[in-house]
């Protein structure tokens, strides 16, 4: 490839100096936070916002932005041929960080480590620099790269408006905001909310009260629920031998404890105060019942990936189908029948018939996250992310008549479609062999079930930085990026530029 030894050598030269940028851009807490004015996404947002322009500036660059909300560099003022579009907001720094604090970046064992190194803020300088690199060496180019640093991309991209509204897609765009090789698929998403109601019951044993997850796109780490027996009917200690029994059958472990102390049992979950007010709300239908709260654990993971946790919401689902609940209750036969279309371990929604999978994009994949249950209804709502042959009326329609079926109304709402960039496209072959060239490893398409900044882009792809098999714990404590695998990804944005923009 032309210009490769020097590009090589460039980076080779100046990998501290880069480094040093994404440790100064990275010591800003940019999370989102309220709206101020002039400041859409709040000041931390903001503010990391201007010290990239400031970084720009020095380097030669001019710097726009949009609305507070965007920021762009452009290499020159030719036809706009390529964008990079990444984004400089974090998640929250979260607890138990033990190789340094979550702004306080520091170098070590090969590595950088600090909130946003990896997501996004070290691949966004690391752009930069390739832009900066192909000035430096003085590579010919007659069209422009765009640099387009947004931030409000881990709170659902309300950024991007303010960009898109001014400024029309480049014909060619890549997002470094996940993993190499190239990313050309992002399954769409269908996130029903669907519901029941039905007149206060007296009956025992009964559910009085049942929490999933506080996220649609968090397969929930734990659930709560209350219900309401007689010793008679259904004592302590048949209840923890029913959950002994389920827990030996899918791996969620269960905690349960009489009213009384049920607050201890849920006390620092996010969910605590909620479980507790479904605890205490009505009045007992019986002086001699007795209430019990139940606290299910399981093994938290992303809705994009729900085979790497294990989901607490269904698993109590499980052992409370599992319990002598009063069979003649409607509230029981809608319990029942949420178990029926959403088994424990079904993720891919096979029994209320999602399932489906093509070649582009593998399997669909599907997440019962959320629930709220109370004496006389209730809410739920799961993440499904699509394949691409999914349709309104294979996917959506099936499964609105299937929950109808059980008398469970789904509520209006429309399948997100997924995103599709042929893996034999120009813009995707150059990505690739550029790819193998700098890393001798081989290049290939790789379809997610989560999304990025590019997904309703025509001729959009995620492309780095982070390596295949690299566990950067990208939105958890001590988040890192390999430096090694910036400093190549620089080399690549480089001559990606030089080959798209001569």
């Amino acid at each position: 490839m032309r210009y490769e030894e020097q590009i090589k050598n460039y980076f080779d030269a100046h990998w501290f100096e880069m480094m040093r940028d994404i440790s100064r851009i990275c010591a800003i807490n940019s999370e989102k936070m309220p709206e101020k004015e002039g400041m859409p996404f709040g000041e931390g947002p903001y503010q990391a916002l201007m010290e990239f322009g400031e970084m720009a500036k020095e380097k030669g660059f001019s710097y726009d932005t949009y609305g507070n909300a965007v920021g762009a560099v452009n290499l020159n003022d030719g036809e706009r041929q390529l964008d990079i579009l990444a984004h400089l907001d974090v998640v929250p720094a979260g607890d138990g960080w033990q190789v340094t604090e979550p702004f306080n970046v520091i170098m070590k064992d090969g590595r950088i480590y600090g909130r946003g190194t990896a997501d996004d803020k070290g691949p966004a300088v690391v752009a930069l620099w390739a832009l900066k690199a192909i000035r430096d060496l003085q590579i010919p180019v007659t069209k422009n790269a765009r640099l387009v640093v947004g931030t409000d991309e881990e709170c659902g991209s309300g950024d991007l408006p303010y960009y898109y509204a001014k400024e029309a897609e480049a014909p060619m765009t890549f997002s470094p905001d996940a993993e190499y090789p190239v990313i050309n698929v992002e399954k769409g998403a269908f996130r029903p909310v669907f519901r029941a109601s039905w007149e206060k019951e007296a009956g025992l044993p009964r559910l009085v009260s049942m929490k999933g997850s506080l996220k649609f796109n968090v397969l929930p780490g734990k659930a709560f629920a209350v219900i309401e027996t007689k010793d008679s009917l259904c004592s302590l200690d048949e209840m923890k031998a029913i959950a002994g029994k389920v827990t030996e059958k899918i791996g969620v472990q269960f905690e349960i404890a009489e009213e009384g102390s049920a607050v201890e049992a849920v006390a620092g979950s996010a969910l605590d105060a909620a479980a507790d007010a479904s605890a205490k709300a009505g009045s007992a239908a019986d002086a001699s019942a007795l209430r019990f709260s139940i606290t299910a654990i399981g093994e938290t993971s992303h809705a994009a990936s729900p085979s790497k946790g294990n989901n607490a919401l269904t698993g109590l689902i499980e052992f409370l189908c599992a319990l002598p609940l009063d069979e003649s209750l409607v509230s029981t036969a809608k319990l029942h029948a949420l178990k029926k279309l959403f088994p424990h371990g079904d993720y891919a929604g096979k029994a209320i018939g999602a399932a489906m999978e093509d070649e582009v994009s593998g399997p669909l994949t599907l997440t019962f996250s959320m629930m709220d249950w109370n004496e006389t209804g209730f809410w739920g709502q799961f993440d499904c992310r699509a394949s691409v042959c999914a349709t309104q009326e294979n996917l959506h329609d099936v499964v609105r008549d299937n929950l109808l079926a059980e008398g469970i109304e789904m509520d209006p709402t429309e399948l997100e479609p997924p995103h599709h960039v042929p893996g034999d496209s120009a813009f995707v072959k150059e990505l690739l062999a550029v790819y193998e060239a700098y890393t001798g490893r081989k290049g290939e398409c790789l379809a997610i079930g989560g999304g990025t900044y590019v997904h309703h882009l025509k001729n959009g792809v995620a492309f780095g930085c982070s390596m295949p098999g690299t566990e950067n714990r990208m939105h958890g404590p001590d988040e890192f990026a390999v430096i090694d695998e910036l400093i190549v990804s620089a080399k690549m944005f480089t001559q990606i530029i030089a080959d798209l923009c001569q």
